[in-house]
């Protein structure tokens, strides 16, 4: 009999073990300390909003629907300002923009299903990127999920790739410490997107939702009373302790950083080097060394650097180690490297352009990009995993006193001169019609304010931009990253605009990347965010052209119009430019007319007709 009783202790154990599970599952045993204010007419939206608030949070970006409706109003309640686009894309772009400049979390608001899906390659563009940044979603009902509601698809699914951290809101009293967790994750380690969807019924108050859970004609006897109770108790364990107070602060944020020998090692290896080369990528900028302290650190090194996304501007407009031109010659003489938040991806030729002989110092705080292709091009000397502007800080401070031989950066910047002037002849050339594109762009940056941020949108124009505009300070040029979306211009452009109100902000389009966001010059007129935009018309996708009609003999899909863009501009509110070939002898003054309209609060659009020109990008390129 002793075995049957161990057995009948067993099953009693695991039937009582299995009634408490499901009974926390059920939130019975929360709710017996935990009740549900079903009077109060607080909403969930409310708790979200709290969240933002305490982490410094000023701008949402959204573009509304009836899901997230609670969280926009108790935002602007509480402060927070509300500015909302013309596209979900938009948002989340003008979301990205705040978190570069800001240095801390962008955060968008989208309606469920397609607002969501509207996002994807936004927030596929902000991981490329590694902004920290914050989708909120709305969502169906908890209980109708999956069983045919109005925009309900597997959002979870969709961004779990996307994202550092994905959460779905099940009760009130998870908002407060998972908007929390979400906001820490976004900006620890390698920063990045993170998503929280909501729904419906953890947003509303209690006696909205509590109309939704009722059954008109519930079944009768046992399955009723069931169907009845297990509804009711969902609906109270939704509100349960809803409205308890709880910390809203910010959570730590994990930062890693090189080890002491790390660095000394560096040092060690820096201090031999005569030709040494520093690649600084985005992640050089971010929190929490200040980009001051970065450029000061580079200076007093005295190596020659190549400066690559938000790291543009770094070192000013004519810093005498700030080299543009030449960069795989450079590399190929180099004898240490230094990739400060680089990648060896496409834009290194995969590591291919690193000198074998050189000794390599990789930094990047996100593992995968340190190694990238290392298996394969080539091999770091020293590889670090931890945040690249402390350890350019650290690096200086145990070099005081030395300086990379002057001879070395000084033949560098004569290389610079000769192929920039070069280039500054070929904006001299006459076109066959219309204006020269870089001619355009160099007198927009002759004439842009010292303050000027740029956003770059496009191709071919927009490629030939970023070897002759200059952004002046750090974080003043703007562009899509690794993953080379168009698109991003009106969104990155309101952004930056929030941010730095009394800056100009230039977008350097393409026609073809316009027609992504020019109905966000509706947005930029109501919202009171005066941007200048220069559009480079050719009529054409230029990039793609120039290679399809040699190798494939056929320039189909390639074409466009010398559309009147300007029109747009004017109908939605701005100021409209057309500038052809007729207007090269007073194009100066139609920019700095469009600089005047800009200052008295009209979002401006300059369309330029530029003609075909016989010089590629890849001239005027490195």
């Amino acid at each position: 009999m002793e075995p049957c009783g161990a057995i009948l202790g067993c099953c009693a154990g695991f039937a009582v073990g299995g009634l408490l599970f499901a009974a926390y599952k059920l939130g019975l045993l929360y709710q017996l300390f935990h009740k549900a204010e079903t009077k109060s007419p607080r909403h969930g939206g409310e708790s979200v909003a709290e969240v933002l608030r305490a982490h410094g949070i000023k701008y949402v970006f959204t573009l509304v629907g009836g899901h997230i409706s609670p969280i926009l109003v108790a935002c602007e309640k509480m402060g927070i300002r509300i500015v909302d686009t013309r596209h979900e894309a938009t948002a989340v772009f003008a979301a990205d923009a705040v978190a570069r400049l800001s240095g801390t979390v962008g955060v968008a608001a989208v309606t469920a299903g397609p607002g969501l899906t509207n996002t994807v390659t936004a927030v596929k563009n902000a991981q490329m990127a590694e902004s920290p940044l914050l989708l909120i979603g709305g969502a169906a009902g908890t209980l109708l999920q999956g069983r045919g509601a109005l925009q309900d698809i597997d959002q979870m699914s969709l961004f779990k790739p996307l994202c550092k951290f994905c959460a779905s809101i099940r009760t009130i009293r998870e908002i407060v410490p998972t908007v929390r967790k979400a906001l820490a994750i976004a900006q620890s380690g390698t920063p990045g997107p993170v998503f929280i969807e909501f729904p419906i019924d953890t947003l509303y108050p209690f006696h909205l939702v509590s109309k939704e859970f009722a059954v008109k004609n519930p079944p009768k006897g046992l399955m009723g009373k069931i169907v009845s109770w297990y509804l009711n108790n969902h609906l109270t364990n939704i509100f349960a302790g809803a409205w308890e107070t709880r910390d809203v602060s910010p959570l730590p944020v994990d930062i890693p950083q090189a080890t002491d020998d790390q660095v000394q090692k560096c040092i060690e290896l820096v201090s031999r080097a005569k030709k040494p080369v520093i690649l600084l990528g985005s992640q050089a900028t971010l929190p929490p060394t200040p980009a001051d302290d970065i450029r000061k650190a580079l200076e007093d090194l005295g190596i020659p650097c190549f400066l690559g996304g938000m790291s543009r501007g770094l070192l000013g407009r004519d810093s005498p180690i700030h080299i543009r031109q030449n960069r795989r010659d450079a590399l190929k003489d180099a004898d240490l490297v230094l990739l400060a938040g680089t990648v060896c991806d496409f834009r290194l030729s995969y590591g291919r352009v690193l000198n074998r002989r050189s000794k390599i110092i990789a930094v990047n705080r996100d593992k995968s990009q340190l190694l990238k292709n290392s298996d394969m091009f080539w091999k770091p000397t020293v590889a670090i995993q931890g945040d690249a502007g402390s350890f350019l800080a650290r690096l200086a401070k145990g070099l005081k006193g030395h300086r990379c031989p002057e001879e070395w950066p000084q033949s560098l910047k004569a290389g610079d001169t000769t192929k920039e002037n070069t280039n500054r002849a070929k904006a001299d050339e006459k076109t066959d019609h219309h204006l020269n594109p870089l001619k355009v762009l160099h007198l927009v940056d002759e004439l842009m304010a010292e303050d000027s941020i740029i956003v770059a949108d496009g191709g071919d124009f927009v490629g030939s931009a970023a070897y002759i505009m200059r952004p002046r300070g750090p974080m003043r040029w703007l562009d899509p990253g690794a993953f080379g979306t168009l698109g991003v211009g009106g969104g990155f452009a309101l952004g930056a605009k929030l941010c730095r109100p009394e800056s100009e902000v230039w977008i350097v389009y393409g026609d073809g990347s316009l027609g992504y966001s020019v109905a966000e010059f509706d947005t930029f007129t109501r919202h009171k965010t005066a941007v200048i935009a220069v559009v480079g018309n050719d009529a054409c996708w230029s990039q793609i052209s120039r290679e399809q009609v040699p190798i494939l003999g056929s320039n189909v899909a390639c074409g466009l119009a010398f559309t009147d863009y300007h029109t747009v501009a004017d109908g939605y509110g701005g100021k409209g430019y057309l500038i052809g070939r007729e207007d090269e002898d007073r194009l100066s003054d139609i920019i700095k007319q469009a600089q005047k309209e800009t200052k008295e609060g009209k979002a401006t659009l300059l369309n330029v007709l530029i003609g075909k020109t016989n010089f590629r990008e890849g001239s005027i390129s490195v």
